[in-house]
């Protein structure tokens, strides 16, 4: 069955009430957010099971000019919880009028009278409500107020550190994309179709399909080996690659993308969805001298992306 979305808490249908769901923002559906949707599948296992998230991520709303931050984009987030077996999606806009609900008014208005819900999960840093007022334990006596069951997830560890969306960020940012993939328990990938570029690699003899990080966390910029699915189309299906992410400054570039060189490849993929997987940061990014230095690092890089991806 496919995954019903939400996007209106006040009128919801007779037959998207009554879920069982797991609350928060799920950035990344890492393994401490596997871990409270399992929680709450298994709370009710004959109910539907539901996630309740915000459009846009109140961070943003709060603070529309702070750098990107997102490990991934509303939709890719969308296809990762179908794919966990969410069967109801909750994605209710974030606005002044949500913003502004005590944390009674959440628990009251929203959880019970708009989503009918009958047993929600959060984690036990949850905060809710006006201000981030409401905490984790004020819900479960909102619960039994209300007539709705409440879990409090504990915290999860990986190698004494916290699974968190900001933990995963640091990695990605150190250029550790394994350890971020430790915590996300998949690869952090970056989606979206493919743009036109300047198509100077097709110049240099490496083609390359270019995407847009516009919103997106920024991981260390440089060389990656890549494991790259083409997600429709005729030439849908997975290969291995090499990516360019930064903004190319042999080139005078300034704005930030991610230019991928698919092994083995012939065919145009203008306009494609990609999801390109960060498997290993190569070297950082760096400005040569000549075209003739840059192509044989560029040779350099595809070989030791081979050898790292020939192993997976």
């Amino acid at each position: 069955m496919a995954m019903r979305i939400i996007r209106d808490y006040q009128f919801v249908s007779d037959t998207d009430r009554g879920a069982t769901a797991a609350i928060g923002n799920f950035d990344g559906v890492h393994k401490g957010h596997l871990s409270v949707i399992d929680l709450a599948r298994n709370a009710l296992p004959g109910a539907p099971l539901g996630i309740v998230t915000f459009e846009p991520h109140p961070r943003e709303y709060f603070a529309p000019d702070a750098p990107p931050f997102r490990l991934m984009s509303p939709t890719a987030r969308t296809h990762r919880l179908e794919k966990v077996g969410v069967e109801r999606l909750y994605e209710l806009k974030f606005n002044k009028g949500l913003a502004s609900l005590t944390p009674e008014e959440f628990a009251r208005d929203v959880i019970r009278d708009g989503l009918g819900l009958q047993h929600v999960v959060v984690g036990a840093d949850f905060c809710f409500g006006k201000g981030r007022a409401g905490t984790a334990k004020d819900l479960v006596a909102f619960g039994e107020s209300f007539g709705f069951g409440v879990t409090i997830a504990p915290l999860m560890t990986n190698a004494d550190q916290t699974v968190s969306s900001t933990a995963i960020r640091t990695a990605l940012s150190a250029g550790d994309p394994r350890k971020a993939a430790e915590m996300l328990g998949h690869w952090h990938r970056i989606d979206g179709p493919v743009i036109t570029g300047e198509q100077r690699g097709r110049e240099l003899g490496y083609p390359t399909a270019n995407m847009s990080i516009d919103g997106l966390h920024q991981p260390a910029f440089g060389v990656y080996a890549v494991l790259v699915d083409v997600l429709e189309g005729p030439h849908k299906g997975s290969y291995h690659g090499v990516a360019s992410l930064g903004v190319r400054p042999m080139f005078g570039e300034n704005k930030a993308n991610l230019e991928t060189f698919v092994f083995d490849f012939k065919g145009d993929l203008y306009g494609a969805p990609l999801s390109v997987a960060l498997v290993d940061h190569l070297r950082g990014e760096e400005n040569f001298d000549s075209l003739d230095a840059l192509i044989t690092q560029m040779d350099a890089d595809s070989a030791e992306a081979r050898a790292i991806l020939a192993d997976l």
